[in-house]
């Protein structure tokens, strides 16, 4: 009877052990798994991608536990992808008017113009084709690459031609201005039309030639916190560095005109 007693406190002190390393558990788990992260999704035109990016660093930061991810493109390509249901919390488009698409279909509101951008010539460095004016690229034997003309830097090409009375027949449409860009860096065509701040990201590996006729086709940039934003508040927040003097020193730095 006696060891029957005492394997009976035994048992009942392992119990109470147990029960009590239990708890302990359950309380510490909630602790370690309480800060999860949270994703803002970003879709941003092309020619902001270094920018846009630095500013993503920044604001993962200041937000503990955040991921910011960028989806980088044609203006008019993610404006498409928004109205057709692809998940975003903000969209910063390359002109009002890629911006209207969005806003037109009650995804957007009250955008904000927060940069502008000028165009300029783009030729490799050695400049082979001795290209020095816009007029040059009517040249038929300069190699040309443009933006197409739904996209922004296209549409911008178009009015600073038709500002200077030129036409020019390029050997190449290209969706997004990083990729009409590539196409000079790469030396498969001589000169491109393309944003002077694709021009300085790309750390001198292309040269810029500036033209008066830029003046006639500066892309106002819009930017938006999404009405259907799966994230609204990061959301709104990621719009308010963009607009802050933070953001603006980092746009302006790499070229950006302040609106």
């Amino acid at each position: 009877m006696l060891r029957r007693l005492r394997l009976a406190a035994v048992l009942a002190s392992v119990l109470s052990l147990a029960a009590c390393g239990s708890s302990s558990s359950d309380t510490a788990a909630p602790a370690s798994s309480g800060g999860a992260g949270k994703t803002l999704t970003v879709f941003a035109a092309a020619s902001l991608t270094e920018t846009f990016t630095e500013l993503g660093r920044r604001f993962e930061s200041a937000h503990s536990g955040t991921k910011v991810t960028f989806n980088f493109g044609s203006s008019a390509t993610l404006a498409q992808q928004i109205t057709q249901g692809a998940p975003a919390d903000v969209f910063a488009a390359a002109s009002p008017a890629t911006m209207k698409t969005v806003t037109d279909a009650g995804l957007a509101s009250a955008p904000t113009v927060f940069v502008r951008n000028t165009l300029q010539i783009a030729v490799p460095e050695d400049n082979p084709a001795k290209v020095g004016s816009l007029k040059d690229l009517t040249d038929p034997k300069v190699k040309v690459a443009l933006c197409a003309e739904q996209v922004p830097c296209g549409a911008a090409a178009v009015k600073a031609l038709d500002a200077a009375g030129l036409k020019v027949t390029p050997v190449t449409l290209e969706q997004d201005v990083k990729a009409t860009l590539t196409k000079v860096r790469l030396g498969e065509v001589d000169a491109a039309l393309v944003y002077r701040t694709d021009v300085i990201a790309s750390g001198g590996r292309v040269r810029g030639i500036d033209f008066p006729e830029a003046a006639q086709a500066v892309n106002d940039y819009p930017i938006a916190a999404l009405a259907e934003a799966p994230a609204p508040d990061l959301a709104e927040q990621f719009v308010d560095l963009v607009l802050s003097q933070q953001g603006r020193d980092v746009l302006t730095k790499a070229g950006f005109q302040a609106p």
